[in-house]
């Protein structure tokens, strides 16, 4: 439901990427994920699609039901105060009618932001045509307008992330694309796996809107990326993948030593743990 309230968490989030220094944007993937984030000082937070499905026993790639997604979604969005946009991957719909259904209940439960992909998931057609993505990006705008809602619709782009086409190409493909979500009505423009310094300052060159870029080895560092002029970095599946393999080590730990050093030793407290959900 669109309230005041909402409307303030959706301003504060556009607002946030027009620092000067570059926005970091954690991505949870549950309430104590999502709350140790605000908790840590996070201004904002965002959904992991991966995390989300993966902790729940399904493969990442929109495998997982919609309203299994939704209702984890709407749990974090309840248990912290700041603003969260919400990984969506390509829609969760085949039709645009049923993507706008798709951003109708996040809306409802009061998500700010998306990310919207250009992914497909089809390995023989791993990519949608950009023309029918901006389309939709378009679609979701025109949308959002008509009820009053400023949704903050970060477009994805997985050019490089699937390394699609010759890797020379990469960056003019991913820019020929990124600029048409612009013009759809994209707030912000992502490409995942970019990293080389030229290339993100050619990026920066080409558009107008907010780049967001995602953590991964190789990444330029938040200062020089501040420089260049990006707004956001987003930490994808990341933090999610750290945790797990915390828990390997516990359990290889357990096992081939027969110790508990690694889950008794600076960790948080039964108590602070559960304070964050009261």
């Amino acid at each position: 439901m669109i309230n005041e309230q909402l409307i303030a968490k959706s301003e504060l989030f556009r607002a946030l990427h027009k620092g000067k220094k570059t926005m970091i944007l954690p991505n949870a993937w549950d309430v104590i994920s999502a709350k140790m984030f605000e908790e840590c000082g996070c201004k904002a937070i965002g959904t992991t699609s991966a995390g989300v499905a993966m902790s729940l026993g399904y493969p990442d790639g929109q495998e997982i039901p919609f309203e299994t997604m939704l209702s984890v979604i709407k749990n974090m969005v309840n248990a912290v105060d700041v603003p969260v946009s919400a990984d969506i991957e390509s829609g969760f719909g085949k039709t645009t009618k049923e993507i706008l259904h798709t951003i109708e209940q996040l809306i409802s439960a009061g998500v700010v932001g998306i990310n919207f992909e250009d992914g497909t998931g089809d390995i023989n057609s791993p990519i949608y045509d950009p023309i029918l993505q901006q389309e939709k990006i378009a679609a979701i705008r025109e949308y959002c307008d008509s009820i009053g809602f400023p949704l903050f619709i970060n477009a994805r782009t997985d050019i490089f992330w699937l390394n699609i086409g010759e890797p020379e190409s990469r960056i003019d493909e991913a820019i020929h694309r990124v600029k048409l979500y612009e013009e759809a009505g994209a707030d912000c423009v992502f490409v995942p796996a970019l990293k080389d310094v030229d290339e993100i300052q050619k990026l920066r060159s080409a558009v107008k809107c907010p780049i967001n870029l995602l953590a991964v080895p190789g990444l330029p560092s938040i200062d020089e990326l501040s420089e260049i002029g990006i707004e956001r970095v987003s930490t994808g599946s990341s933090p999610f993948r750290a945790s797990t393999s915390l828990l390997k080590q516990i359990g290889d730990e357990i096992v081939n030593q027969r110790t508990f050093s690694k889950m008794t030793y600076n960790v948080l407290s039964y108590g602070e743990v559960s304070g964050l959900v009261k």
